[in-house]
């Protein structure tokens, strides 16, 4: 699932923010020797951080139901994770790292989710809804500064972009078939000798 949000994302960005194909989108590790090599315009989204998003858990089984609305099966109910994204931009002028980095967040301002059109199969029949959010400061306990001092590399402008999605829990089960005759009771009298 999450490599699938990847390719939504870089997407979006790549339709919205570079229409005119003025830069690549990629989601590595932007370290001291990965920058060292970029010698081309380039979006990087690094997914530095995954967590369940608890207070959307839910317990007890869907029910998954055929064309016709018969049941066929039930699952466990999905799990809605946090993933968060260090966006950066890299050419060799700041000033085109801002611009990129503009257009970058104009696309994900005007887009509070994830197109629909966008969304993989495995999320589309889930939600239709997968939220983005951008540039909120992050919580106390995570500081923008420890990633890039993990990262080994320079501290330069970002975004922190965190999307809400759902992961599909697997296996389904399978149900009994339908119940298609009434119910018979026999009653017989049990009191006589015969």
């Amino acid at each position: 699932m999450i490599n699938e949000i990847d390719e939504s994302v870089r997407r979006l960005i790549k339709r919205q923010a570079l229409p005119d194909g003025s830069a690549e989108v990629l989601f590595d590790a932007p370290s001291r020797d990965w920058a060292a090599r970029r010698n081309s315009p380039t979006i990087d989204a690094y997914l530095y951080d995954i967590r369940e998003e608890v207070s959307r858990r839910e317990r007890g089984a869907a029910t998954v139901r055929d064309p016709a609305g018969q049941v066929q099966a039930r699952r466990m109910q999905p799990r809605w994770f946090r993933l968060s994204y260090l966006v950066t931009a890299w050419t060799r002028l700041p000033e085109d790292e801002h611009r990129l980095l503009s257009s970058v967040l104009g696309c994900l301002l005007r887009n509070e989710i994830l197109p629909p059109d966008d969304l993989p199969p495995s999320v589309a029949e889930i939600t239709r809804a997968v939220q983005i959010s951008v540039a909120v400061p992050p919580p106390e306990s995570r500081s923008i500064a420890d990633i890039w001092s993990a990262l080994g590399g320079e501290l330069k402008p970002s975004l922190d972009v965190v999307i809400i999605a759902p992961f599909p829990v697997l296996p389904e089960f399978p149900v009994a078939p339908p119940v298609t005759q009434p119910a018979v009771v026999d009653v017989h009298d049990r009191s006589s000798d015969g």
